[in-house]
């Protein structure tokens, strides 16, 4: 139910409460159109509610079934973008638009940038400047460490400044399906960089090489408890860990029931769903993850334990120790590994990844979840295939290769389209988000140093990079709200399983006060809006070059009244004192970006 507050008490709270400029709040407040702030108090206090109409995606669980619509049997658009065309591809592939980004497309083609993408090598190292950092603070003392604030630091600075945007958003969307987090125990913040690192370096190469890197990870091994796996022992009672057996077959590569290659679910003779694994397939799976455990140059017994590593152990990938790995018959997913005196364990594991990495479900179970993070929650199965097929042939009869996946989503004709359906498109992340923002509006940072925190808490953004609250993910890709428009649909809409009265309203205090005076330690990153402020005498084109950057497409009602409550704040006529002046105009700025990033047209990508 709506809380019962006052127009101009609610935007004074969620908007305003610090005002744009010392002193303005009251003045804009009241100068907000009453039909406006009526509309932001049902955005700010319903908008999950709202962006029911723009979300999608399937079932309940990891695997989903597709959407039974149809589309366009072409694979891919060829068409000269226009502006808006090149805005919208880039708020599927990037961290925002930029003047140049859209210039770039507008000159050439969708396939020509994502291509000029594919092509650039990976940006700077998570890593490299975790190490930076330390050295820096332990200049200032002496036993200071790096912590996940460092890391945040490094992840904002790549996804507002970084030259390969389409890298930098596919592995943030990697990060939500082959899913580490600070939140788990023993983590170190440098492994945690250095698995972000990886899946950067791997995010356009093969899916088995991928898959490889993240089971060897130490980050993983951690995470998902099989650092340090024993083989069973008949004796004691003692049982192989399950947990990254099941894992990594429910959530990173299969899913939980057999596909189509549309993404539609197989059934039996009975019309049910036919599971993909079972609970032997975890147990026999799970005897192939032991032995695996920290590296050393010199391996032991003490060293499995975690003897003696240095501080490289937690970047450098497991090693198998084959004194701990079980040497009994393993069976999962139709695949067998006989009984041995001699254990190789390398060699199963390779065969194990094998068998998932050749298993037809993973072409359509991987580019469902990836559509859902960069383009749509509710892919129709025509998408799906298409994209499955590509990730089973590239067309040079490789499989697996993840550049031509990702080329295949983005230049989709699904994906160009502008759909008139209600429930197509995904809410934007909180992250994204803010990197729109950031990005969108070249912000930088005073010290240099990105100096953003945690911004997990529900009275921020309640979501930080590589900081999900479990395996899960901060949201299921299958999550259907209940009680919605589109849940009753039977559409899904993950990112509104973060999204609720409470995390939307500060969310909108959490932009108020970053468009107006930064985020971060002392306000460490901020924008000038120097392009912006040489519109501000002209409300309809400010309001449509925000539009343009922030990919919003937005409706004729919601464009007219942003544009009435920035003309609401007027600039001083000639001879007035140009400070006065200045900062009338840099309100206007603030006051469209905020009231556009708070828009449900904003919020639901579509």
């Amino acid at each position: 139910m709506t809380p019962q507050f006052s127009v101009k008490s609610v935007l004074r709270m969620y908007m305003f409460s610090n005002g744009l400029a010392a002193g303005a709040s009251r003045s804009w407040v009241d100068k907000v159109p009453r039909r406006w702030g009526k509309d932001l108090l049902k955005l700010l206090t319903v908008a999950a509610l709202i962006a029911s109409t723009a979300c999608g995606g399937g079932g309940g669980g990891g695997s989903s079934p597709a959407s039974s619509g149809t589309t366009s049997s072409s694979a891919a658009v060829i068409v000269a973008p226009t502006a808006a065309d090149a805005s919208r591809l880039l708020a599927q592939a990037t961290f925002g638009a930029t003047d140049a980004d859209i210039t770039a497309i507008t000159r050439s083609s969708y396939s020509a940038w994502v291509d000029g993408q594919l092509a650039l090598a990976p940006g700077s190292s998570h890593l490299t400047w975790m190490d930076q950092r330390l050295t820096a603070l332990r200049a200032a003392n002496a036993t200071a460490n790096v912590s996940s604030s460092q890391f945040y630091e490094s992840f904002w600075m790549q996804a507002a400044k970084g030259d390969d945007q389409l890298r930098q958003r596919v592995k943030f969307a990697l990060s939500e399906i082959f899913v580490t987090s600070f939140t788990g125990a023993s983590q170190s913040p440098r492994g945690l960089a250095s698995y972000y690192d990886m899946l950067g370096r791997d995010a356009f190469g093969n899916f088995r090489t991928l898959l490889q890197d993240v089971t060897y990870h130490p980050a993983m091994g951690l995470y998902l408890t099989y650092m340090g796996n024993q083989k069973e022992d008949a004796k004691t009672g003692r049982n192989p860990d399950e947990n990254y057996a099941r894992e990594v077959m429910q959530l990173m590569t299969i899913g939980l029931w057999e596909l189509n290659t549309d993404g539609t679910r197989k059934t039996d003779m009975t019309g049910n769903p036919i599971p993909t694994y079972s609970t032997e397939d975890v147990k026999g799976l799970a005897k192939v993850f032991t032995g695996l455990s920290w590296y050393s140059p010199t391996p032991n017994n003490s060293t499995f334990w975690g003897g003696s590593k240095n501080v490289e152990a937690y970047t450098t990938p497991m090693i198998m120790y084959n004194s701990a790995h079980s040497t009994s018959a393993k069976a999962f997913l139709g695949s067998t590994i006989y009984a041995t005196t001699v254990a190789d364990g390398n060699g199963e594991v390779s065969k194990a990844l094998d068998t998932l990495y050749n298993h037809p479900n993973v072409g359509p179970f991987l580019c469902r979840q990836l559509i859902q993070r960069l383009v749509t929650s509710n892919p129709t199965a025509p998408y799906i295939k298409r994209c499955a097929q590509t990730f089973n042939n590239n067309g040079s009869s490789v499989r697996g290769d993840m550049g031509a996946v990702i080329k295949a989503i983005l230049i989709d004709s699904e994906a160009r389209t502008v759909s008139t359906d209600a429930s197509y498109g995904k809410l934007r992340e909180p992250v994204v988000r803010l990197g729109n923002w950031m990005r969108s509006f070249d912000a930088a940072s005073d010290s240099g140093n990105w100096l953003i925190t945690s911004t997990s808490s529900q009275s921020q953004l309640n979501q930080s990079p590589l900081t999900s609250p479990s395996v899960f993910n901060f949201f299921r890709p299958g999550y259907v709200p209940a009680n919605t428009i589109i849940g009753n649909k039977g559409k899904a809409a993950p990112e509104l399983q973060i999204t609720d009265e409470v995390s939307v309203a500060a969310y909108v205090n959490t932009m108020q006060t970053t468009i107006e005076k930064g985020i971060g330690s002392s306000s460490d990153v901020k924008a000038a809006y120097s392009k912006e402020l040489a519109l501000a005498n002209d409300p309809v084109a400010l309001v449509n070059r925000i539009d343009l950057l922030l990919g919003v497409r937005m409706s004729a009602t919601l464009r007219a009244r942003i544009t009435d409550a920035v003309t609401g704040i007027a600039i001083p006529a000639a001879g007035a004192a140009q400070d006065t002046i200045d900062t009338a105009k840099l309100n206007r700025v603030r006051l469209a970006i905020l009231l556009t990033m708070a828009s449900p047209d904003y919020i639901a990508q579509r």
